[in-house]
């Protein structure tokens, strides 16, 4: 059975503290947990339940004591890292055997009056289900950019007839355009943009796009992947500095997600921008890893840990500890 130093994993529920208890609920929909258990001696012996992204970071941690942050990048977006004890003043339980915890921040929920929330952002938030609730995860996870790309083709083809003289109706669906799709047409080097048109035309019923209005089009998923990018770069460079590791310290940043694993300009964009936060010389400082395994891995060597735990001898000669 593997062994690992144990190290205690905070939920994010001890930050609702200092949440509005709107979020809540959102919360607990957006975030899935993971729970791996061991059936020993005909009762549950081990169980370990944990959200994806601090599944991530206690894989990474295994393979790397460096690794210090885990960002998910998908469908919805969370980041959890690494910190002393006692850095943490509000925990009041008992000390840990390493001196560290885990901090899941739940991200997705940040708000600031700085975010670049464009137009856009506000008609999306307003409409959705969870109205002035996670801001942060809305200008950068896949749930979202594809909505906010076609919220601003709609007001183009509405202002400047950018398809033609009338709006296609299915170019007013709600999130008819996902992310898989926008990184398609982003990501599309052929000649005239032909797999932009095959997109238009598959998905909002455009036949007849012109090379200019498919130009617009990667365009527009250029600026809106760009800034999402650029956003959970400037996350990453925020966590480092947070822990003091930038300049003589090695940090590594597990990642797990499609946007990350599947939309290469996304992910160009997301390395450049902590190397531009950076500088080149500092940026060596911080690397970008894919996930080990994934986040089911990590909450298995967390669950396995709990040996150390166990009250009879004759349970953990079961597991071959």
């Amino acid at each position: 059975m593997i062994r690992q130093e144990r190290t205690w994993w905070i939920s994010s529920t001890m930050l609702w503290r200092n949440m509005d208890s709107s979020c809540k609920s959102i919360h607990w929909y957006c975030i899935p947990f993971l729970s791996f258990s061991f059936w020993i001696l005909d009762h549950w012996l081990v169980t370990e339940q944990v959200d994806e992204t601090t599944g991530d970071l206690a894989g990474g941690r295994y393979y790397s004591k460096d690794a210090i942050a885990a960002i998910t990048l998908g469908m919805y977006t969370n980041a959890a890292y690494v910190a002393p004890a006692r850095a943490l003043p509000l925990w009041d339980g008992p000390p840990t055997r390493s001196g560290e915890m885990v901090l899941n921040m739940d991200w997705g929920g940040f708000v600031n009056s700085h975010l670049p929330i464009s137009k856009f952002d506000a008609e999306l938030d307003a409409e959705s289900s969870d109205p002035a609730c996670r801001a942060f995860e809305k200008l950068i996870s896949g749930m979202y950019l594809g909505e906010i790309v076609r919220r601003v083709l709609l007001r183009m083809a509405q202002e400047t007839a950018l398809f033609g003289d009338s709006v296609p109706e299915k170019l007013r669906v709600s999130y008819m355009l996902r992310s898989p799709d926008m990184a398609a047409m982003h990501q599309d080097t052929s000649e005239d943009r032909q797999v932009v048109n095959e997109k238009l035309q598959e998905i909002f019923g455009i036949s007849d796009s012109t090379p200019f209005a498919r130009e617009v089009v990667a365009d527009v998923c250029d600026i809106v992947a760009e800034r999402a990018a650029r956003l959970a770069g400037a996350g990453v460079v925020a966590i480092v500095k947070k822990l003091d590791r930038i300049k003589n310290k090695r940090s590594v940043i597990i990642v797990e997600g499609g946007l990350y694993e599947h939309y290469r300009v996304f992910r160009n964009y997301l390395h450049s921008s902590i190397w531009e936060m950076l500088g080149s010389e500092l940026s060596d400082n911080v690397v970008i890893e894919h996930s080990h395994g994934g986040s089911g891995a990590g909450a298995l060597f967390m669950a396995a840990s709990k040996v150390d735990d166990m009250s009879s001898p004759e349970e953990r000669d079961v597991l071959g500890s």
